[in-house]
């Protein structure tokens, strides 16, 4: 099981693994702003930014969604999808007020087992259920080519690599 901390304190994560380079993660469901659920396969054909955190309303996972929302705006076929278990409405009320429009949020609220898969979704802790942070990036083809896991929830991600893995696969 892998574990990440929490303001210093380790935090285990469940799930079996943490998604690795040559997963394909086609078969993963979330809800969409529109409360319609939807499959990662929907967006095959398209570069896919995971930009996973545990909720929108704090400050390091406001800060990724903009900066993804900024950074990556001008890829063609890329999509970045902010992965959270925040509830539809907050996230779109969020990227709304901001007006963000090169993202796509998607929650995990009724999914569970998508943080799960992933190996994001914390078992312990005062934030457990929600999501550890991190990047993943998949290819035209849903397969993984890129994870980052933030060794402490409250650390941004490394969004020059993960910005370099999409540009290459665009």
């Amino acid at each position: 099981m892998t574990s990440v901390t929490f303001q210093g304190t380790p935090v285990k994560l469940s799930g079996e693994r943490l998604v690795k380079v040559g997963d394909n993660l086609a078969d993963l469901t979330v809800t969409k702003a529109d409360l319609t659920d939807t499959q990662l396969a929907s967006y095959k054909g398209n570069v896919i930014v995971l930009n996973i955190f545990p909720s929108i309303d704090t400050g390091v996972c406001a800060m990724s969604v903009r900066t993804f929302n900024a950074v990556l705006d001008k890829l063609e076929n890329t999509k970045v999808l902010c992965v959270s278990a925040d509830l539809p409405f907050a996230q779109s009320r969020f990227c709304g007020a901001e007006n963000l429009q090169n993202v796509e949020t998607v929650s995990l609220f009724r999914h569970p087992e998508t943080g799960s898969s992933l190996g994001f979704t914390l078992a312990e802790g005062p934030l457990a259920g929600l999501t550890a942070r991190g990047v993943v990036v998949l290819d035209k083809n849903l397969t993984v080519r890129y994870v980052e896991l933030s060794p402490e929830i409250a650390q941004a991600v490394d969004f020059d690599k993960a910005v370099e893995v999409a540009k290459s696969l665009v």
